[in-house]
């Protein structure tokens, strides 16, 4: 039987060969949590009546969404999880360490592996052929108690990339042309299999991109294979002996197929209040509108080549005075890597304000929370009505190159002209 990747991963960890549409009880690899989701995931572990995790060592709970955080409530939440850490072994990633997706990538997720975590973006692990999926919280309880959980093995839609991205296109780009294309619920429950000889020519910072916002079309998952662009990446973060090659069956089964041109492709818009209502950067509906506040960094762009080429377009600039800047690093291996490079210096002489490692101002809680009438430029993940704490701002959805050449001009800017 030639299977999808998604089927592939599966039927690894369910211990036989699965077809879409099953449901199947699969083993776990990974399981996360993070400070918005974690205490109602670790009360459902409560009412399981165990008295152990099934694999502390591969349970990981994350400060990072109010990082520090900025009231009570949410303090009292995260004394909580690191009682809940000290009591049952599972790992603990402190306030400042980074986003949940970001140290998972870095550290421990690897090809053909399964992680399921309390927190939808956690999709981004497809980026290297690893099945990651987000879940309830119930769901993520019952895998920490049992190693295990179940599965509805998901239909895939091919998307098959063909090309190579023109100068000041980028994998956001791709990202958010998919999502307008296919539509909020165009992939809904669906495996997102990216195919074609595209891929090549995407690094795993742009698959890591790409993977993290298929949930933004419904996606249970989005899978690239892994191939020799995973293996080198691996080796870069010295986990070259965790690298497997996985391709999809020549033969696999897709419920359907989208093409792209990679090559035809310029700078892309998400407008308020949805994900999928993307425009070109020259449409009407997004050119020079003016903008607040900019945001660069979180968990779909915040890792070093997202600052890299932001940092391009802003050296030895000015962010407009009108124009707020935060730079939000996805972990502390970003930060260093910035300092190190002197690419954090040319942000803050743009006149940008460094945001702590984490979610920053994407999950609305804290830093950089939205006026009244103000809009806002991010390359974040989201822009619902009310995400950034505030229901009577805007958030327009865009990539690093974007959003630097924004902040230089106050206005939505298309970053071609500046490089």
């Amino acid at each position: 039987m030639d299977q999808t990747l998604a089927e592939k991963l599966l039927s690894s960890h369910a211990g036989r060969p699965v077809k879409a549409g099953e449901f199947v009880l699969a083993r776990v690899d990974w399981m996360l949590m993070q400070d918005g989701t974690g205490p109602l995931t670790v009360r459902q572990f409560h009412a399981l009546e165990k008295d152990a995790l099934a694999l502390p060592e591969r349970t990981h709970v994350f400060l990072d969404h109010a990082a520090p955080s900025p009231r009570r409530e949410l303090s009292n939440d995260h004394l909580f999880l690191r009682e809940f850490c000290r009591t049952y072994g599972a790992i603990l990633h402190e306030v400042g360490e980074g986003v949940c997706h970001q140290i998972m990538a870095e550290r421990y997720i690897s090809p053909g592996d399964l992680m399921v975590g309390a927190d939808s973006h956690t999709c981004t692990g497809g980026g290297f052929c690893a099945f990651s999926t987000g879940m309830g919280s119930t769901d993520i309880a019952i895998a920490m108690a049992l190693g295990k959980t179940w599965f509805l093995v998901p239909e895939s839609i091919r998307v098959i990339l063909k090309g190579e991205l023109p100068k000041g296109v980028v994998a956001k780009d791709v990202v958010l042309y998919l999502i307008g294309k296919l539509g909020a619920d165009g992939a809904n429950y669906k495996s997102l299999e990216f195919d074609g000889g595209g891929i090549a020519s995407l690094d795993m910072e742009s698959r890591l991109t790409i993977a993290n916002m298929a949930v933004e079309a419904g996606a249970k998952c989005g899978l690239f294979p892994s191939d020799e662009v995973t293996r080198a990446y691996l080796e870069t973060l010295g986990r070259e002996g965790s690298y497997r090659p996985f391709t999809p069956d020549p033969d696999a089964s897709y419920l359907r197929e989208v093409e792209i041109d990679l090559s035809s492709l310029v700078p892309q818009v998400a407008c308020p209040h949805t994900v999928d209502n993307v425009f070109p950067i020259g449409d009407g509906s997004v050119a020079g509108k003016d903008v607040q506040q900019v945001v660069i960094g979180t968990c779909t762009n915040g890792r070093v080549s997202d600052f890299r080429m932001a940092a391009e377009i802003l050296k030895g600039k000015r962010r407009h005075p009108s124009t707020r800047l935060l730079i939000v690093p996805a972990s502390q291996r970003v930060l260093k890597a910035l300092m190190a490079e002197g690419i954090l210096e040319v942000f803050l002489e743009a006149g940008a304000t460094l945001v702590t490692p984490g979610c920053g101002p994407c999950v609305g809680v804290h830093a950089g929370a939205l006026g009244d009438g103000e809009r806002c430029l991010s390359t974040q993940n989201r822009n619902f009505k009310g995400r950034m704490g505030n229901p009577n701002g805007e958030i327009y959805l865009a990539s690093p190159l974007t959003a630097a050449a924004s902040a230089l001009t106050g206005s939505i800017t298309d970053p071609r002209k500046y490089l």
